[in-house]
This record gives C-alpha cells, structure tokens and sequence, in this order.
C-alpha cells in the first residue's frame, strides 16, 4: 500500500470517468507520472475515455460487487465521481449508483490496498441541506438520500477520506478560486466542474484534507454570505512533482 502522505501512489481509479466530472479528473491527472484507470458502464466509452489519456479502462457496472473488486484491484486511490444520470429516480430514490454502487466500491477499496478515497457527493446532502433551496431538495431527494447513505458508508469505513460536496455544477472554465465550507451550513451556489476535480485530484495529497468533509462553490458563484470557511492548504505542488516526474521519463 502506497502511504500518500509521504510517498507517491502508482495507480488511481477513477469510477465514473465517463461523466463530466470524470473528464475534467482525466485532464487534470493525465499529465501526471500515474497510471490512471478509469471506468464506465458502456463499451462505447472505452475509445474516449483513451483518447482522453485513460491509461486502462474498465467496462464495469458497480450495482454488481465483483465488478467494483476488480476495479479497484492494485490501485492506491480511489476516486469516485459516480451519479445517477437526470431521470425519475433524483426523486424517488431507490436503486442508485449513488449509494450501491458508491458503497460496492467502499467495501471493495477496505478489503484491497486503497489507501485514500475521495468521494464527489453534493450541497444539500445531509447538514448541508441548507445550502441548497427546498423545491431543488425536493425534486433531487432521492439522490440525496442515496449520497448520504454512500457518505456514511465511507465515514465508517476506516478508510482514509475526503468528502467533496459542490454546490450546482457548470462547465465553465476552471476560476482556480473555489470556497471552502465545513459543517453543513457553510456555502452556497456553483462551481465549475474543472475546479472540483482539481480539489478532488489533490485531497489525497492534503493533510489537512484527510478524514474530513468540504462544501464548495467559486466565489464568482456564491449566491449568500458564506459562512464556516476554513483554510486549507491544497497539495497543488504534489501534482506538479507528479507532473515533472512524467516528464522526466520521456
């Protein structure tokens, strides 16, 4: 098992590389010395997921638990950028990949040597509900209500951990000016999906990250007073070792 704190990881997944956040993941850690395998549910994704700089794509469907035992087999860090496309079940709940499937890959990453877990969840799920108006809680509720189930899981799991919440996703161009919130009840509004995966890529690599949970929008997105923001010391300069150390090797 790789020690992130101290030494560099040799593969990370990324489950849920073929959505939007996966993609800008991919980008962010394609010029970087790690073996990066990614996943997704459809064969058709396999070549863009390449062309992106996947190094090993996975066809993979976490509603079954073997399919996440394999995925996560010899990777140091788990990146999970999974959700539930738009339909039906944002409302009613039930069988989401925001909680089974998120929760297959946690039991699978304690019984492997995943040393470090980061998970993109959402504002509004759990304490964070008030950063997140009620007519949108009520029409996302089941997917909250899986991402918290999915958020527990991870929080007992004994596994080390940064939890991402977000508040609404855009593709706008990264702002590199996101705002950090703690307790729930912290910040409000949007973010791009560029600026949460450059968080995501470099929580493994943040002490001060380790073992806790982040709310986060832009400032060009704030839509209140943020209140809780805490400071934190983003490992930026471990990516751009990792990225001298790739080219290095050319």
């Amino acid at each position: 098992m790789t020690d992130t704190g101290a030494g560099t990881p040799d593969r990370v997944l990324i489950a849920g590389a073929s959505g939007d956040t996966g993609h800008e993941l991919l980008s962010v850690l394609r010029p970087t010395d790690l073996t990066v395998r990614a996943t997704t549910r459809s064969y058709a994704n396999v070549e863009t997921l390449e062309r992106l700089g996947a190094d090993e794509v996975i066809v993979a469907d976490f509603f079954e638990s073997a399919d996440a035992v394999a995925a996560v087999e010899d990777c140091d860090i788990l990146y999970c950028a999974l959700g539930t496309p738009p339909s039906w079940r944002h409302t009613v709940g039930g069988k989401l990949v925001d909680r089974t499937g998120v929760i297959n890959l946690v039991t699978a990453a304690m019984g492997a040597d995943v040393s470090f877990v980061v998970l993109e969840s959402a504002i509004g799920v759990g304490n964070s509900k008030a950063g997140l108006s009620l007519p949108a809680r009520l029409l996302i509720r089941g997917s909250l209500r899986a991402k918290r189930d999915a958020e527990v899981a991870l929080c007992r799991s004994g596994l080390a951990y940064t939890i991402i919440r977000p508040g609404r996703l855009t593709n706008a161009p990264p702002t590199d000016e996101p705002v950090v919130g703690e307790g729930g009840n912290s910040v409000a509004g949007s973010i791009p999906r560029a600026d949460v995966a450059r968080l995501m890529a470099v929580a493994p690599f943040t002490p001060e990250a380790r073992n806790r949970t982040f709310e986060v929008v832009s400032r060009d997105g704030l839509s209140e007073r943020p209140r809780n923001v805490v400071r934190i010391d983003w490992a930026f300069d471990r990516l751009a070792d990792l990225e001298t150390a790739k080219r290095d090797k050319r």
